[in-house]
């Protein structure tokens, strides 16, 4: 499978004499682990990020992407291309000279690190990630549509409207990924049916809350399809949701593992939490980082971490490697809903699908606005106005963004997004392992 540049720079790995490979001397920061139950924001402290989306920095335990390489310092000595000095740049852009200790100006030099940050700065590929569960993601999906459309007729449209759209379907990779990753690491020759089972329990799970909640949101369209809903009514949506969710019960139930039923029941119960949670706190300016963490683990994380998790027990894996499986994917599910919530303010109506700031209309408070309402009363008075001002919710958007609210939040994805890569530390090298890895830089060129 090939790996990308990129993410190899972001583990340290030297890729040639022209590559500073892991940039130490950018700044750093001192990352701390984010806990459901702490107080306070976890990227409080933080050096602020410049404005906009230029220059982030996705930073590991191991490295730094060279995207930010020259982001602090004019001239950075690096040592792994024998001392020279890269001039600072913008992301995406050529360094203007590159100059030897002597002062002395290398175009060797300049086009070799031209392009390898070129490489560096490509998004990382979702067909890499996917590569070595490739068959089994395929396979999954012809089983998940027979699931549906031969046990009810009924539904056969549904079905493939449902498992035919055009969704990147994270969940499964996730579950398949850590599957094989931790056979590797208990030397098993292949994943087990169990876990195959598992991925297609998962992912039965997550369409059966979206197309809930297509019903209950009265959406016309989810990953630029028509929704299920729109296109055969809300009774067939609806009873399509109820199967699925009965479905992934009763296959839950046959998997005859009393800690996965447990692991994977929890999660249902946590949709519910984190939709009364949301539907409880809309226009709720004293809503807490701590209940938005929460919440975003109730709709998004806890599925991950559930099923990362099961995927170990089936590999036979002791606690430590379980606990690990669950906290990459519940850090993960973090940085993936934190991302989302960004996008809401950063990309277009076209590109979402739906108007900017849709959400904050409709009251639900997230990272960016939370973040700004630490500095902003103006922009508390406007939410508990409910936007009833002609040019209220502009100008909210306005001030979210002048007051630093989406630059903490890429913080706070990103310090997410580190945890969840220190937790494969105890995983052997493998492919599977690597495109974990990959993973995570994935969900935050998202923001890219």
């Amino acid at each position: 499978m090939a790996f990308s540049t990129r993410a190899m720079v972001r583990r340290g790995h030297s890729l040639d004499a022209g590559t500073c490979a892991s940039a130490r001397s950018s700044s750093s920061g001192t990352t701390g682990r984010h806990a459901m139950q702490s107080s306070g924001h976890p990227s409080s402290g933080r050096t602020s990020m410049p404005s906009g989306l230029a220059a982030f920095q996705s930073k590991s335990s191991r490295g730094r992407s060279l995207r930010t390489l020259a982001s602090h310092n004019p001239f950075m000595i690096c040592p792994a291309v024998g001392g020279h000095a890269l001039p600072q740049q913008q992301r995406g852009g050529r360094p203007s000279r590159v100059y030897t200790r002597e002062g002395e100006v290398d175009v060797e030099m300049e086009e070799q690190l031209h392009e390898q940050l070129t490489k560096a700065a490509s998004p990382t590929s979702l067909a890499d990630i996917v590569a070595p569960v490739l068959t089994d993601m395929e396979q999954m999906k012809v089983n998940l549509k027979n699931v549906v459309g031969e046990r009810h007729p009924m539904l056969m449209a549904a079905a493939d409207q449902i498992f035919g759209a055009g969704g990147k379907r994270i969940r499964p990779m996730v579950v398949f990924l850590v599957a094989r990753a931790t056979a590797t690491a208990q030397q098993m020759s292949d994943i087990t049916e169990k876990q195959r089972r598992l991925a297609e329990i998962t992912e039965m799970i997550h369409t059966a809350s979206l197309v809930h909640d297509d019903v209950l949101d009265e959406c016309n369209v989810r990953r630029g399809a028509d929704t299920v809903n729109s296109l055969y009514g809300t009774r067939v949506a609806v009873l399509a949701g109820d199967f699925l969710f009965a479905q992934s019960s009763w296959f839950l139930a046959n998997l005859d593992n009393l800690e996965v039923i447990k692991l994977i029941s929890q999660v249902i119960a946590d949709f519910a939490n984190g939709e009364i949670s949301q539907a409880a706190s809309l226009f709720d300016t004293d809503i807490t980082m701590e209940e938005y963490m929460d919440k975003s683990f109730y709709k998004t994380a806890s599925l991950i971490a559930a099923s990362a998790r099961s995927a170990a027990v089936f590999s036979g894996c002791d606690v430590d490697m379980k606990n690990a499986m669950f906290e990459y994917g519940r850090h993960l599910g973090l940085a993936f809903q934190v991302v989302d919530d960004i996008l809401d303010f950063t990309q277009t109506e076209e590109q979402l699908g739906k108007p900017q700031g849709q959400d904050l209309a409709s009251g639900n408070l997230t990272a960016p606005v939370l973040f700004a309402l630490e500095k902003s009363d103006e922009l508390r008075d406007i939410i508990d106005s409910e936007f009833q001002e002609p040019g209220a919710l502009n100008r909210a958007l306005e001030i979210i963004a002048e007051v630093g609210g989406i630059d903490a939040s890429f913080r706070l994805a990103r310090e997410e997004a580190d945890l969840a890569l220190s937790s494969l530390e105890g995983l052997p090298d493998s492919p599977s392992k690597r495109s974990l890895q990959m993973m995570v830089d994935y969900v935050l060129d998202r923001l890219y």
